[in-house]
């Protein structure tokens, strides 16, 4: 890497286990709102940083300009790389309307008498097929209100149990209260509260809100610089009704920071303060016990004493690894390589990737767009995705050839579970593993098998897909 500039900008790009960092040129910059969304191919339909929608070109989408209006936005569009919240918008498919999505997003109000935070939870519609194919803002659908309220920074969602419609979590500031917006093919179709069982209320300082892969638990944390501590919130989540029920609770006086994210297999979760990052599992029958330090920052700053990687941020990516932004406007993102794995053999790794320009706290705000719907409730409803021909898993094996110990992403058919067998050169099957439908990755060992060449099938909906593994023993 030759030259490193603020006027560069870059995308990453993850395909089938990979992940590409690609230098581009377009308008947008972002700081630490960040959304976007792309088709079932990868193809970017539109992103935003809270102050305009972006289209395909990297441009301005039509009518997606002024987004949030009022004074706060007016200071921080002007000139600048856009809203400073972390997980302040994410955009989803509208409920039974393939062509449409709702891109949620908040801003501070200077009006407020807390700290300038957001006082509602604006949404507004886009439409991909209008504009010849680039998408636009749909003419008097732009910053609706959702509901009015002092809230927390950020907000997540997840798919409704029934594999269509959307619940949006967002946490009314200073309280115990948690606003739950469930989006139907109507659009908003409720709005309604409700007060959480926790030792302190929520706090401005929000951190990164987010859901666990399969949809089972919602966790929170807040960073409170003074006094300095923080705390970690665990939910259990019922997708049918949207009740949420406390599981876990970690405080810590000495520690701040935000950055938050479950790992790909939903068991563990990871959070961080500006200079550690800590691990928890979620599965264990006291949470709060199994708090594990994984990693202290090293200190690494780069290329000058300024420009420190600390731990901000963090980003579950579909190669089920995770990326942790830093603090200090950097070049760098660290890396936790196996996020399923306990303590340190989860292997993060400080300051492993390096782009091409100056990035700095902002990380993307992805739900899980793949989750599939759960029965228990109800039956699942049309997803308004036409069925398919065939199927792409996306199926990759690595390493290739390995000793028994790999790891394979795919993509399930929509709301399908699947089925992972492993077969001999004489056709025996000597393993098999159910797939969840809202998985897209898992890791095996199978060291107890002799070295040789096995097929790797993956069945689902009728579909199949079949993958040669090497293994090779030392």
């Amino acid at each position: 890497m030759d030259t490193i500039t603020t006027s560069t900008k870059a995308r990453l790009l993850f395909d089938i286990g990979n992940m590409t960092v690609i230098p581009e040129s377009r308008k947008m910059a972002f700081y630490e709102t960040q959304a976007n969304i792309s088709d079932e191919n990868g193809n970017l339909i539109a992103a935003t940083n809270g102050c305009w929608i972006m289209d395909a070109t990297g441009d301005s989408m039509q009518n997606g300009s002024g987004l949030s209006p009022g004074s706060f936005a007016n200071s921080w569009c002007t000139n600048t790389s856009g809203i400073p919240f972390s997980n302040a918008a994410l955009i989803i498919p509208f409920p039974g309307d393939s062509n449409k999505f709702i891109l949620f997003h908040q801003v501070g109000d200077y009006n407020n008498p807390v700290a300038g935070l957001p006082t509602r939870l604006y949404y507004t519609i886009i439409d991909k097929s209008l504009n010849s194919g680039l998408g636009a803002v749909i003419i008097n659908q732009k910053n609706l209100i959702a509901f009015q309220d002092t809230i927390s920074v950020g907000f997540a969602a997840c798919k409704h149990a029934n594999g269509r419609d959307w619940w949006v979590l967002a946490l009314k500031d200073t309280s115990k209260i948690i606003y739950k917006v469930l989006v139907t093919t109507a659009g908003i179709s409720s709005v309604t509260t409700q007060i959480v069982n926790m030792p302190t209320p929520f706090f401005a300082n929000a951190g990164q809100p987010c859901f666990s892969p399969d949809g089972t638990k919602f966790a929170y944390t807040s960073g409170r610089i003074n006094p300095n501590y923080e705390d970690v919130r665990i939910f259990s989540f019922d997708r049918c009704t949207g009740q949420l029920d406390s599981i876990g609770y970690i405080l810590k006086p000495g520690y701040a920071g935000f950055g938050l994210s479950f790992s790909s297999n939903s068991r563990y979760l990871f959070y961080s303060s500006f200079g550690q990052v800590f691990q928890l599992d979620t599965d264990a029958p006291d949470i709060a016990t199994s708090d594990s330090l994984i990693a202290n920052w090293d200190g690494f700053a780069y290329p000058f004493s300024t420009n420190y990687t600390n731990f901000w941020l963090m980003y579950r990516a579909a190669n089920g690894k995770i990326y942790i932004s830093s603090q200090g406007g950097t070049i760098h993102f660290h890396v936790i390589n196996n996020p399923d794995s306990a303590g340190i053999a989860c292997d993060l790794q400080q300051h492993s990737l390096q782009l091409p320009c100056y990035g700095g706290y902002g990380n993307v705000n992805h739900p899980n767009y793949y989750l599939g719907c759960d029965t228990t409730c109800g039956p699942c409803l049309n997803t308004g995705l036409a069925e398919q021909a065939g199927h792409d898993f996306k199926f990759s094996i690595s390493p290739n050839p390995n000793n028994g110990t790999f790891k394979i992403i795919y993509m399930l058919p929509q709301n399908r579970s699947g089925m992972f067998e492993v077969y001999d050169v004489t056709g025996k099957k000597v393993f098999s593993y159910t797939l969840p439908p809202w998985s897209t990755l898992q890791h095996f060992d199978l060291g107890m098998l002799s070295d040789g060449v096995y097929s790797c099938v993956i069945t689902s909906n009728d579909y199949r897909v079949i993958k040669k593994v090497a293994l090779i023993k030392d």
